[in-house]
C-alpha cells in the first residue's frame, strides 16, 4: 500500500486553495496521512511566547497544541477523516484505507528524538513522521510556489522551512516534494494517478 503523508502549510487556511488541496488529496490511490502546520493558531501561540519569554519547552507544547488545533479544524472543513493522535492510531487508519489527520502533539512529548527548540517546526516533524510510517512520498502543500530546481538549504535559508528541516529531511526515508498555488490546478488528477504535484526537493545544501 503506497503512502503518502501531506503537510498543509500554514498560511493556506486563509486562501480558496485549502478545500480544493484537500479535495484534491482524497484522491489519493493509496493511503493518506495529513499533517497540519499550526495555521492560524500558530501566530497566537508563538506571539503569546515571545510576549510571555516562554522558555523553549513550554514555547514548544503551544505550538503543538496549536497544530492539534489546526488538525480539528481541517477535519471540520473536510469531514470523514479520522484525527488520530498516536501512531497506532494512524496505523489503523491506513489499513482501513481511511484518510488519517494527525494531532501531533501527543507523539511529540513522547518522542525522546525530538529537542525543544523553536527551530523544529511542522515541516521537520512531518519528515519524521514519514520516517516513523515508513511513507512513499512525502508531499510539503504552501501558499508560495517554489522554483525549480529546489534544495532543503534553499528551502531553509528563504524560511520557507524551519532550519532544522535539511537534517529532519534525510529521516523522510522517501522523495519530498513541494507544491504551491501553480500546482493546485490538475492537482486532483495528478493526485489520482498516483503521481506527486509541484517539485521534487533534493537535498542539496549548498543551495
Amino acid at each position: 500500500m503506497s503512502l503518502l503523508v501531506a503537510r498543509i502549510g500554514d498560511g493556506l487556511a486563509v486562501t480558496p486553495h485549502l478545500k480544493v488541496w484537500l479535495d484534491a488529496l482524497a484522491a489519493w490511490p493509496g493511503a493518506l496521512v495529513i499533517a497540519p502546520g499550526a495555521g492560524p493558531f500558530g501566530v497566537s501561540a508563538r506571539g503569546a511566547a515571545q510576549a510571555m519569554e516562554l522558555n523553549a519547552v513550554v514555547a514548544q507544547k503551544i505550538e503543538l497544541m496549536a497544530m492539534d488545533q489546526y488538525a480539528a479544524a481541517l477535519a471540520a472543513v473536510r469531514p470523514s477523516p479520522v484525527v488520530a493522535e498516536t501512531e497506532h492510531a494512524l496505523r489503523d487508519a491506513i489499513d482501513a484505507r481511511r484518510i488519517a489527520i494527525w494531532s501531533p502533539s501527543r507523539m511529540i512529548a513522547a518522542a525522546a528524538d525530538i529537542p525543544a527548540t523553536s527551530e523544529i517546526s511542522s515541516d521537520s516533524l512531518v519528515c519524521w513522521l514519514a520516517g516513523k510510517l515508513d511513507a512513499a512520498h512525502l508531499l510539503l502543500i504552501e501558499d508560495i510556489d517554489p522554483p525549480t530546481p529546489v534544495s532543503t538549504a534553499w528551502l531553509a535559508k528563504r524560511a520557507m522551512v524551519d532550519a532544522r528541516f535539511p537534517d529532519f529531511a534525510a529521516l523522510a526515508g522517501c522523495p519530498i516534494w513541494i507544491a504551491g498555488p501553480g500546482a493546485c490546478v490538475g492537482a486532483e488528477d495528478v493526485l489520482a494517478s498516483g503521481a506527486m504535484p509541484g517539485v521534487r526537493v533534493t537535498a542539496m545544501r549548498g543551495a
